[in-house]
């Protein structure tokens, strides 16, 4: 039985890039390997959001609305569904003045039990050292 931990740190905003939305996607996607891995092999993904990646949790986007876009909002909703580890580095919201209030938390509507986690860029750092593979957006 062996698990392989996948670790994604998004660090630039969504602004005018795809980069964080791709992380993401990539981190709920590694989920469906199952059936590629033998008996009782797991691979887990863990989400750290950091630096100005921190502005694509800000809860309330209209990118539907507005463009027609799925949202950086909904798919962070749907990796808690899939009860992967989601991070946010607490000094980064600081710095942009952000609150738990201000970003996505859960996705009770959803269903989700996990919910996101704002911790100390310390606990991220000590994620990032436990992954087997570590993936930069």
């Amino acid at each position: 039985m062996a698990t392989t931990k996948l670790g994604f740190i998004v660090q630039r905003a969504g602004y005018k890039s795809e980069n964080p939305k791709l992380a993401i996607t990539h981190a709920i996607s590694s989920q469906s390997v199952e059936i590629y891995l033998n008996d009782g092999d797991l691979v887990t993904a863990d989400i750290a959001f950091v630096g100005d990646g921190v502005l694509n949790c800000i809860k309330n986007q209209k990118a539907m609305e507005k463009y027609g876009l799925s949202s950086t909002e909904s798919h962070i909703k749907n990796s808690l569904l899939l009860d992967l580890n989601v991070m946010v580095c607490k000094e980064d919201l600081a710095r942009f003045v952000l609150t738990e209030k201000d970003i996505v938390i859960d996705a009770a509507e959803f269903g989700a039990e996990m919910t996101a986690k704002v911790v100390p860029f310390s606990e991220i750092t000590k994620m990032m050292e436990e992954m087997k593979h570590l993936l930069f957006f």
